[in-house]
């Protein structure tokens, strides 16, 4: 989601303009009765002039009262203040970024003991990137900047490790900083220097001051914009000004005036064809030179998009890797115990590392795909497309073959070569000591499979292991879609000593080994036949395994729901699967080539038009059909004395919510789903404080005040510590901050899917597994709301990609990639973390914007998986198709809007619409009176500080207006009696 905007700004004045008219109104009429006076008598005509001077002062008093309780009071509110976070629990959070990062690090390569590097080493750190790595994202992601960074040599000099400061003095006379060039604050420059800069003698330096070399390569990523698959396009400028185009010609124009300037992007040699994931010209040149000049490389890789890791077959030098994401605030700390061996690595990636991105199955069809005849259904000029946005597309052709999924079915099937193909498997981590796993048999009740894994150190060093088990399904050609690994569970040991053993284990529900059958049964479907429980060190590489035989089909329909649904999943997305064919493992994969090519036609259907809704075309025609047009009246305005607080603990069902919204009225219902635009509005009939919400998923972030907090490493990072405790305490931390910052909503945590390695917010988002996303985030979950306060999961769903986002992209998809992947993060947190407030997105699936799809928010959300708490809109009013009417009537309660447009409340208020604002408001009020706002510590109904400001300086002018009109009125009697003795 993006923070405040100059829109905001423009509504606010638009709003405002009415009352300023007004004010215009009465100071004119007091300037024509000042010059229409001009003859009388001069104590009346005095008399006249103050008294409109002081109808002015009046008139100017009411405006400002008017305008500051009217459309500035929301954006009063949010920049009125908030609490501050301790130094203490600041502290806190630093040591737990450190220790998340020294978790996550990824020794992928360690040939020849080249890592660790001994404290008290030296070591030459090459590369422009080692001066200015990579500490997260960019947007509103970011980490808050009154915080200093620990930067990556600091880290090493920390750990006891010294550097070659000629070399990083070079990198950072050469060039300090990044370039302002960015879109959204989006970087894509690489400044690395010419290798011609490298003189001999700063090379005969280097290998007299240390036989050892790492080079550090850094990738960027940020919301808006996904990262270039054609560099060229970023060379010449054109990828830049697409971009600024998206974000509005204004806003456009402040980040690129039309010219490209090569300075900006100095350092940026790449060949036609090549991408922004893979090593530049300069980084390759810089490879050729380390590695001729030292025999012991190391390569730290700082980002969250997995790299194309073809070059290191051509380099025998580089013995040592290290997979690094950003890491927050202070992770570089940890990073360096890891380099140093006072942290033995124990983190797994969280994507597959290939040689080539563009053997993927989704390089097709990853991008920029317009439509080309949906004229009709463009919306308004907004803040990203000036000239209106016009609906665009996205297929997910692969299906369910999603990262490793892909890769490892794929070799089984002997569609490709997995070791030409694969440099880093799912999961893949390397240790400075070594293991073992054994699995017992496997026990089952026939609700869930009970076994065990002990894992052995076998190693000379004390270390912690990462066990994963997954499930091989048994596959009938042309049946079900079934990958040959699924990620069912995994856990983290506690460090064992050399020697020691740690037995770990496993409650796995049978219904987890179910795939979703969406052409013949429509719902789950278990079947029968062998399933192969494995313990993995990686998706790849299985430890032991045990077989767990299934009798016979178990079917998963209306008679014989799954143990963890509330209803029956069936079908509820067959309006998704468009006209496309989608990749199947039938037949070794035979329609591959036809399923991963480009699209083939960038039409729209008429029957895809005739159901494509937006602020323009859902109206109440459209709407009424599923909804009873009988439906009654609600109550208003009723006195039955009630306020929020009492319902604290009060169940969802219990009648004596009636009662409390009974007391409402419309435009009390109105102001709390129209203006939550971080925060939820008060309400003053039912006693409703106001509550603030604020920005994350990395940090908790108020963009109003300036205040924030520490910044975690990237979700990324978190999620290759593969460790539930970490997860957990992130989450803690980030709620134990937002309360101290008197904060009960938290945007946060992101678990969208690593669909491809260039989607710009892939740092805000755990893996490319929908399992492994799914167990961090609702831990995350877990810690926050351990604290009071309400996560938002986000964002939900499918919005997988920055480009066209906010462009009404149709999302193609099946209902089985939908389930098995993409919902799969969101159904854990809801089932497992009991989530209640969730953030939807900006994307359509298929020809339904997320933000007011019934079968996303009603029937999968609150209907199958049970969730109670509320759902709001990602950010209201820049995008031009969102609409309040249909975001209520379909399961979304709340507009994240700051200060009110044409669409963030119900234009259509017929009974049932009113019904559905109700709910809304009923499903806001539960989730906030169980927060921690309505703790008895923390409630406190009184007014905001910029309305006792406001009262003051009414009694002031109060004062001061009686003061004038006194002085006014013995001065015009004195004149009187002065003219009358003249």
């Amino acid at each position: 989601m993006l923070s405040i905007n100059m829109d905001d700004v423009m509504q606010v004045l638009t709003n405002v303009r009415g009352y300023l008219i007004a004010f215009g109104v009465v100071l004119a009429l007091a300037v024509v009765v000042m010059i229409a006076v001009r003859k009388l008598p001069k104590a009346k005509k005095k008399m006249i002039r103050a008294q409109s001077g002081l109808a002015i002062l009046l008139a100017l008093t009411i405006v400002v009262n008017l305008i500051c309780t009217g459309p500035m009071s929301t954006m009063l509110d949010l920049v009125s203040g908030s609490g501050t976070i301790s130094e203490e629990t600041s502290a806190k959070a630093t040591q737990l970024v450190n220790e998340i990062t020294a978790d996550g690090v990824v020794l992928a390569k360690d040939e020849d003991g080249i890592l660790p590097v001994a404290s008290g080493s030296k070591l030459n750190v090459f590369g422009w990137a080692s001066t200015n790595p990579c500490y997260g994202g960019t947007g509103s992601g970011a980490l808050n900047a009154t915080y200093p960074v620990t930067d990556l040599l600091t880290g090493l000099h920390n750990a006891g490790i010294q550097t070659n400061e000629e070399l990083s003095k070079f990198y950072t006379d050469y060039k300090a900083d990044r370039p302002s060039v960015s879109i959204a604050a989006q970087d894509w420059t690489l400044p690395e220097p010419n290798v011609s800069l490298y003189t001999d003698e700063m090379m005969e330096n280097a290998k007299a001051f240390s036989d050892t070399a790492m080079v550090v390569i850094t990738r960027v990523g940020g919301e808006g914009a996904d990262l270039p698959t054609d560099m060229a396009s970023v060379v010449d400028g054109s990828w830049i000004r697409r971009v600024a185009q998206a974000y509005g010609s204004e806003r456009g124009t402040t980040y690129y005036n039309g010219t490209y300037d090569d300075s900006l992007n100095e350092g940026n040699d790449w060949d036609k064809g090549d991408h922004f994931l893979q090593l530049s010209n300069r980084e390759e040149d810089l490879l050729d030179l380390v590695t001729a000049n030292f025999d012991n490389v190391i390569l730290v890789y700082n980002g969250a998009n997995a790299f194309q890791m073809d070059f290191l077959k051509d380099y025998p030098q580089i013995k040592g890797v290290l997979l690094c994401p950003g890491t927050g605030q202070s992770g570089f700390e940890g990073f360096g115990k890891v380099v140093s061996g006072e942290v033995n690595p124990s983190g797994r990636t969280v994507d597959t590392y290939v040689s080539n991105l563009k053997n993927a199955p989704w390089w097709n069809n990853f991008g920029d795909f317009k439509y080309t005849n949906t004229e009709e259904l463009n919306s308004d000029s907004t803040f990203f497309d000036p000239e209106g946005t016009t609906p665009s597309f996205v297929n997910y052709v692969e299906g369910i073959y999603v990262g490793y999924k892909f890769y490892e079915t794929a070799a089984a099937e002997g569609l490709i070569d997995y070791d030409k193909e694969v440099v880093y498997p799912f999961g893949y981590g390397l240790s400075y000591t070594t293991f073992t796993k054994e699995m017992s048999g496997i026990t089952s009740d026939g609700t869930n499979l009970n076994f065990s894994v002990t894992v052995t150190n076998t190693g000379a060093v004390a270390g912690k292991d990462v066990v994963e088990i997954y499930s091989n399904p048994p596959y009938t050609n042309g049946g079900i879609e079934k990958a040959t690994a699924n990620l069912l569970d995994f856990a983290k040991t506690s460090e064992l000593a050399p020697g020691a053993s740690e037995t770990i284990e496993f409650s796995i529900p049978v219904e987890q080994l179910a795939s979703y059958d969406y052409q013949t049964n429509g719902c789950y479907v278990l079947e029968a036949g062998d399933y192969v429980i494995s313990a993995n060190d990686d998706s790849h590489t299985v430890a032991d395994s045990e077989v767990y035989t299934v009798a016979s089909d178990s079917v998963y329909n209306e008679s014989n729901k799954r143990g963890s649904d509330a209803v029956a999943a069936t079908n509820e997305f067959d309006f998704a699967e468009g006209e496309i064919t989608y990749l199947s493992r039938a037949d070794g994969f035979a329609n591959y080539a036809e399923a991963t090519a480009a699209p083939a036609t960038y039409e729209m259907t008429d029957e895809q038009k005739a159901a494509f809704d937006n602020a323009h075309t859902y109206v109440e025609a459209g709407y009424q059909q599923d909804d009873d047009a009988n439906a009654a009246d609600i109550t208003t305005g009723a006195k039955n004395g009630l306020k929020l607080a009492d319902l604290r603990g009060v169940d969802y069902n219990d009648a004596q919510w009636d009662a409390l919204l009974d007391q409402m009225s419309i435009d009390d219902l109105q102001q709390i789903i129209g203006f939550g635009g971080y925060q939820t509005a008060a309400v003053s009939s039912i006693e409703k404080v106001r509550t603030s919400d604020c920005d994350g998923p990395a940090s908790i972030n108020n963009f109003f005040t300036g205040v924030g907090s520490v910044g975690f490493p990237a979700a990324a990072l978190i999620g290759m510590t593969w460790d539930k405790d970490l997860a957990y305490a992130f989450g803690d931390s980030i709620g134990e901050m937002a309360d101290e910052m008197d904060t009960s909503g938290w945007y946060g945590p992101a678990m969208n899917i690593h669909r491809t390695a260039f989607a710009g917010r892939n740092f805000e988002y755990y893996s490319e597994d929908g399992v492994l996303s799914g167990v961090m985030a609702s831990n995350a979950i877990k810690g926050a709301q351990d604290r009071g306060v309400y996560a938002y999961m986000k964002h939900f769903a499918l919005n997988d990609q920055e480009g066209n986002r906010a462009s009404m992209v149709a999302t193609w998809s099946n209902e089985q990639a939908i389930r098995e992947i993409y919902l799969k993060p969101f159904e854990i947190s809801v089932k497992d973390a009991d989530c209640h407030a969730v953030m939807s997105s900006f994307n359509y699936i298929g020809t339904r914007w997320t933000g007011g799809c019934k079968e996303l928010l009603k029937n999968v959300l609150r209907g199958e998986w049970g969730f109670v708490g509320f759902v709001e809109t990602d950010y209201f009013g820049v995008s031009g198709y969102m609409t309040a009417d249909q975001c209520v009537r379909n399961g979304n309660d709340l507009m994240l809007c700051t200060t009110g447009n044409d669409f963030n409340t119900v234009t259509v208020l017929t009974n049932s619409s009113k019904q559905a604002l109700r709910e809304s408001a009923k499903n806001i009020l539960y989730t906030v009176v169980n927060s921690r706002a309505y703790a008895e510590e923390n409630l406190n109904p009184g007014m905001a500080k910029w309305q006792i400001v406001l009262i003051g300086a009414d009694v002031l002018v109060a004062l001061l207006f009686v003061t004038l009109e006194v002085k006014t009125l013995k001065g015009y009697k004195k004149r009187k009696e002065e003219e009358v003795n003249a």
